[in-house]
Parts: structure tokens; sequence; C-alpha cells
């Protein structure tokens, strides 16, 4: 597990500046920096290297001469930094973005948190990371829209919408690629190779399930079951799907270490305050703040016994997963109609859908068989 980080900043002018580190007291070697800052100098470009220094590893991320800034993070000696790269870069951008602001501080915090658990993410908490990147979103936005877009395109337009921030087009297509949300291939005739949609995404809340279907057995009293369904059932009378709603349930329940633990309890069954209490072993150390914020975003109801008693039920889960866009081909049928995209462009869009679903279907094939061999 990381063990802290430093955000540096090249200044012609006077050399190395550092900007920001957390915990505040960590701190590198000059010559080290300098070593760091020689191998990034070498490439010139945005991206990682990893140099082992004593007895720790560190991972640097370089934001590119634009912003000229690094952020390092120490490892320890067994860790590989390139499996941070992906994160590295997506919390660069928010560094840049706050790097003569005052909030700084009280930003890396957090940020470190998120870098800290990103080996560990579950594959919805990785799909919820992904969404939750306003890159990626666009990306995914414009892919929606359109049946592809050309590589050298998507970088230009990128570093047009952020002229003030900075944006690795590379990472940012490599990471959607392995997640399974675009692809890249070449097309005879195109300079640029050309990126389509691989699979959409789809999230929403949903009613626990397995938690309404048998609330005693989940350790919920008798008495308070139809008080429970009730609880359930008037949520999501008014519940309306909104992006809006999404994104904060994302960043504070899905992607906040401490709520996601609760979370997962929460899923299994109805659970006492002695039993989130035993939470503080898996690091949540601030339960009172991380049940304010299920109270806040609705998803969670409290139920008392006659005993005083008192039973934290989940009311509205969240759920986020891949899906094959089949409303792409609407989108390559008109385009194919006002002849706005290349034909041949069109024809590949359409054999990677046909081997997108051809692999969804034997994934699919494959986990029905490993359930019923259950």
């Amino acid at each position: 597990m990381p063990t802290g980080m430093v955000i540096m900043h090249w200044d012609e002018r006077v050399g190395v500046e550092i900007v920001g580190a957390y915990p505040s007291e960590v701190s590198i070697q000059e010559k080290t920096l300098m070593q760091l800052y020689s191998q990034h100098e070498f490439t010139g470009e945005a991206g990682l290297v990893s140099i082992t220094a004593g007895a720790i590893n560190l991972a640097s991320y370089y934001t590119g001469p634009e912003s000229s800034v690094y952020l390092i993070l120490l490892l320890t000696s067994e860790e590989d930094g390139d499996v941070y790269e992906e994160i590295l870069a997506e919390v660069s951008r928010q560094i840049v973005g706050n790097l003569d602001s005052r909030t700084l501080t009280t930003l890396l915090p957090p940020l470190f948190q998120r870098l800290s658990v990103f080996p560990t993410l579950t594959p919805e908490q990785r799909l919820c990371m992904d969404y939750n990147s306003e890159i990626k979103r666009l990306v995914l936005q414009r892919l929606r829209d359109e049946a592809a877009i050309s590589k050298s395109e998507i970088a230009i337009w990128l570093k047009d919408q952020y002229r003030e921030g900075f944006v690795d087009v590379e990472n940012v297509l490599t990471g959607m690629v392995k997640g399974g949300l675009a692809k890249i291939a070449s097309v005879k005739g195109l300079s640029s190779d050309m990126v389509f949609m691989g699979q959409s995404l789809m999230m929403l809340r949903v009613p626990p399930k397995q938690l309404i279907k048998d609330p005693v057995d989940r350790h919920l009293p008798e008495k308070l079951k139809g008080d429970y369904i009730r609880e359930v059932r008037s949520f999501f009378e008014t519940y309306k799907p909104s992006d809006s709603d999404n994104l904060r349930i994302i960043d504070q329940i899905m992607l906040d270490p401490q709520c996601y633990e609760v979370l997962k309890l929460l899923r299994e069954a109805m659970v006492t305050r002695n039993d989130l209490e035993k939470l503080r072993k898996k690091g949540v150390d601030d339960l009172d703040a991380v049940l304010r914020k299920f109270w806040e975003n609705k998803m969670v109801a409290v139920f008392q016994d006659d005993k005083s008693n008192e039973y934290y039920c989940l009311v509205s889960d969240f759920t986020i997963r891949k899906y094959f866009p089949k409303h792409q081909l609407d989108t390559i049928r008109e385009q194919y109609r006002s002849k706005v995209q290349n034909t041949s462009v069109l024809i590949k869009a359409l054999a990677l859908m046909k081997e997108e679903y051809y692999s969804m279907e034997k994934s699919r094939k494959r986990a029905i068989i490993a359930d019923d061999s259950i």
C-alpha cells in the first residue's frame, strides 16, 4: 500500500518546487527528484516512470511540458508502480486543475485514499471509477452519438475541452479499452486508428431484492417486516433515475472505502449498531459520518423493536453494469443513410459489434453452466 505522495512542479527559473505532500511530513531527497525529472525529460511526454530509491519504490506521473507537474507515489519495495498508472493520470488531472487553489491541501487526503485503494477495487467499483471520470463520460457520450471517432480527432477535441487543464488521451483510451467500454481498430484507407464503442454502461438504484425476499431470515424482527417493506416501496414509488443522483452515489458511497465496506454488510443483512462497529477492523473509523452519507442519500432506514434495539436496513441499493450497445445499430443505420461516415468505418463498427455480441454470449453461457454446477 502507498505510504505517501509528493507533488513536484518544475520551474525553469528555480528548478524543483514541492507544491504539496500527503502526509505533510513525507519528503523525497532532491537527488532522487532530479533523477525522476531526468527520466521524464528523456521522453518529454506525459506518462509514468518507476524507480527504486533505497527501500522504497517510486511511481512518478508526469503531466507533460504544458503544466510540468509530477505526482510521485511512495510505495513499498514489493509494489509495482505500473499498477497505478491509470489512477495517477486521473488524480493528476484534478491536481493540475487545483494547483493554484487554496483547496489543494484539503483535496490531497481523499485523493490519496483513492490512490491507495485502487488495486483492490471490485469490478463494480472499477466501472464506477470509469463513469466518475468526466473525460471518459464525454468520450462515452460521443461514442453513443456516433458510430466511430478517429483517435486523432478525440485527442484534438479533448484538448480543446480542457484548455486550462491536462488530458492524457492515450491513458484515457487505454483504460476504456481495458474496461471493455471502447475498441480501437484500424480501417483500410484511413491514416488514424478509429475508436468504437465496446459495451455501454447502465446504472441506477434498485430495491435490495434478497433482503425484501425474506427480511426475517436476514435478521429483522418479524414485527418490523411490514414497516421495512413499506419504506422500500415508498422510496421507489417516487424514485426517478438521474445522472446527478448516480454520480452522487458513485462519489459518496461506491468509491468511498469506508462507505463501501458498510454497503457490503448492509447488502447481506439488517444489522445493529454493534454489527457496524465491528467494521472498524476493516478501516471504518468514522461510522457516524458514513451513516450520515447513507441517510442523506436515502439509502438506509432505521427501525426500532420493542426493546429499543435499532436495526439499520438498506432501502435502496445501487447497480452498475455493462451491456451490449444494441442502440448503436440505429446510429450506424442513420450515418449510412446520411453519408456522414465512411462506409468502411461503418462496416468495421458492425463487425466489432458482432464480435462483442458473441463474446458476451459465450461469457453468459459459461456463467449459467458454472451456476448450475454449484
